[in-house]
């Protein structure tokens, strides 16, 4: 997949593209059919199927004193788009110069005269231009009047409940990671490097790896059964996300303990999928219960991994690897 930094130099096999308009932060299934409606209408016009969105999310640029929490950082969500079969993708820099074009400053300096595109798809609720003064249907007409399709995909979602980010960011912040993968499409994960920590983990003889996370991260802190992704393997373990409270301390972190494993991690990038919360975090009078706890922590882990199907259709997705498991 292309990766275009910007509107002002679109190479010319590019041009008369089906694009789909959004943020796309998740890339959840919501997202996913304004994708598919890309797609078809570049199998249609016999053009490329590509994706723009905005770096970084324009609820930072406006408000970056307000913590946000992505579920998918670029590198992630460009990851996820690749695996959906997208030609390319634009990455525009969301800064001052961008938030001030009006609706149709937008639509005729970047989509049309910039990009050239053929046929925009976009989601039901998108806004664009300064104020949020470009609706769907002013959208439309302006592709009519400008010679480029358009077309608005309609809310999707299992009943009453749209699929969305924020609807998303909430479930995880409950800890609920059965319902956010269901509106996902694939369970939610988490991407770090593993770096040194404290070394108390491998005191109470629970060795763990520790994540730097980067950015906001509004996940439940507790106690859950993952899997984590070291390259192609496949490994089982429990992760601990919290402020470690029997230790006092006042930042919250993110490590795990990889079960059947003998190995070094430090360095590396490797990725957790969180498959289920087992329990809340919580203060332990000392490292006896503490170790204790741990134990049924892992056992119950344990029992969770081993209740997801092997055929799981949500361990293939979204990067499509051929795992080996360990």
């Amino acid at each position: 997949m292309e990766v275009l930094r910007g509107y002002s130099a679109t190479p010319d096999h590019l041009k008369n593209a089906a694009v789909a308009i959004g943020n796309f932060d998740g890339v959840h299934r919501g997202h996913q059919a304004v994708l598919a409606a890309a797609q078809q209408a570049a199998s249609d016009d016999g053009g490329a199927a590509g994706v723009m969105m905005f770096e970084p999310h324009p609820r930072q640029f406006f408000k970056p004193d307000v913590p946000l929490f992505r579920l998918t950082p670029l590198p992630l969500k460009l990851e996820l788009l690749e695996a959906y079969g997208l030609d390319f993708a634009v990455v525009l820099n969301f800064d001052a110069s961008l938030s001030s074009l009006t609706a149709d400053e937008f639509v005729d300096r970047v989509l049309v005269d910039g990009l050239g595109l053929g046929h925009v798809i976009a989601g039901y609720d998108f806004h664009f231009g300064k104020n949020r003064q470009g609706t769907p249907q002013r959208l439309a007409s302006m592709g009519e009047e400008r010679g480029f399709g358009v077309s608005i995909v309609e809310p999707v979602g299992d009943g009453s409940d749209h699929f969305s980010s924020s609807a998303i960011r909430e479930l995880l912040g409950a800890g609920d990671m059965a319902a956010a993968a269901e509106m996902l499409g694939y369970w939610w994960r988490l991407r770090g490097e593993v770096i040194t920590g404290a070394g108390r983990g491998f005191d109470l003889g629970f060795p763990t790896a520790n994540i730097a996370a980067k950015g906001e991260l509004g996940l439940a802190q507790g106690i859950y059964a993952v899997r984590v992704y070291d390259g192609d393997h496949c490994l089982m373990g429990a992760a601990y996300y919290g402020a470690r409270p029997t230790f006092g301390d006042n930042e919250a972190g993110v490590e795990v303990f990889l079960f059947d494993f003998d190995g070094n991690l430090y360095g590396k990038e490797i990725e957790i999928e969180f498959i289920a919360r087992l329990r809340d975090d919580e203060s332990f009078s000392g490292e006896e219960d503490l170790k204790a706890q741990m134990s049924r922590d892992c056992e119950a882990a344990r029992a969770v991994l081993g209740q997801v199907d092997r055929d799981d259709p949500m361990l293939q997705f979204p990067l499509g690897r051929t795992l080996a498991r360990t």
